[in-house]
């Protein structure tokens, strides 16, 4: 199927099943307040949405020619995203918990072994700010692997896009708010 038609699906699929409007503001994980919330994974949980929409993302972050190694972010937002992207690529996924293990091998990264010179894809459900985003970004980098690309099934806000330019990493959202008529998250002051 061609990108623009895989975008547009998935824009439907997530109309219909992720974005929910509510009748009174809640407050986002960035710590803003919204009357919209995009339950990304609720929405995708059909394995023919899922399949669709990591379709998508694995297109636009191909149309750009960049390469990547592996594929991951963020745990609980990207899991699904991650295997699912995976599973369409061939290449391996991995998980980023937001503190290291405190048992075990300690790890902060669960899937995939990263390190220096692995070319990396992050994804996530959604972005508001790129909080969470950016965070396993670092994670990601600390180990010494390269974060080359970067995709969302929505981004929610203004200030993600510009911070992965200044990072030189490519970013591949496959909506943003003005698809669904959303206000757009602004940047933390």
């Amino acid at each position: 199927m061609p990108v623009d038609e895989l975008v547009a699906s998935t824009r439907s699929i997530l109309s219909k099943k992720a974005v929910i409007e509510l009748d009174h503001e809640i407050e986002l994980a960035s710590g803003q307040m919204s009357r919209h919330f995009v339950d990304g994974k609720a929405g995708l949980s059909d394995p023919d949405d899922l399949r669709v929409a990591c379709a998508a993302m694995a297109a636009l972050v191909e149309a750009t020619g960049v390469e990547y190694d592996v594929v991951g972010g963020p745990t609980l937002g990207a899991d699904h995203i991650a295997v699912g992207i995976s599973y369409e690529t061939g290449k391996e996924w991995f998980f980023v918990r937001k503190e290291p293990k405190g048992r075990g091998t300690g790890k902060q990264i669960e899937g995939a072994r990263i390190g220096e010179g692995t070319r990396v894809l992050v994804v996530e459900d959604a972005v508001s700010t790129g909080g969470s985003f950016f965070t396993a970004i670092d994670v990601i980098e600390a180990t010494g692997a390269m974060v080359v690309a970067a995709t969302t099934l929505i981004d929610r806000g203004i200030s993600c896009a510009p911070e992965m330019g200044r990072r030189g990493i490519a970013f591949c959202p496959v909506t943003t708010y003005a698809d669904f008529g959303m206000d757009p998250i602004l940047a933390s002051t």
